[in-house]
């Protein structure tokens, strides 16, 4: 998997001393990498769908989050994604 792929991963959301991570059922997990962390502490111990860009060997930043029995927002994900580092 090369990296700037889009991916969307279903875990548990934890805090360990890499950050935020997400493990995988299958075992293993991503190192998350997120623009809003106080956002993401709602979601901590939880079942979560992920959907993000991969950055490195194991590292996704995350583009948008769910709990797993939520729909998504309705929102245009990847203009918020594209748009993270503009000022208005």
């Amino acid at each position: 998997m090369p990296k700037g792929t889009r991916h969307t991963e279903i875990g548990t959301l934890r805090s360990n001393h890499f950050g935020f991570v997400l493990e995988m059922d299958g075992g293993g997990f991503w190192v998350l990498e997120f623009w809003s962390v106080r956002r993401i502490n709602q979601y901590l111990n939880q079942r979560v769908t992920v959907e993000g860009i991969r950055t490195g060997f194991n590292q996704l930043e995350v583009v948008r989050i769910k709990r797993d029995e939520e729909s998504w927002p309705l929102e245009q994900i990847w203009k918020v994604w594209f748009n993270r580092g503009r000022r208005n």
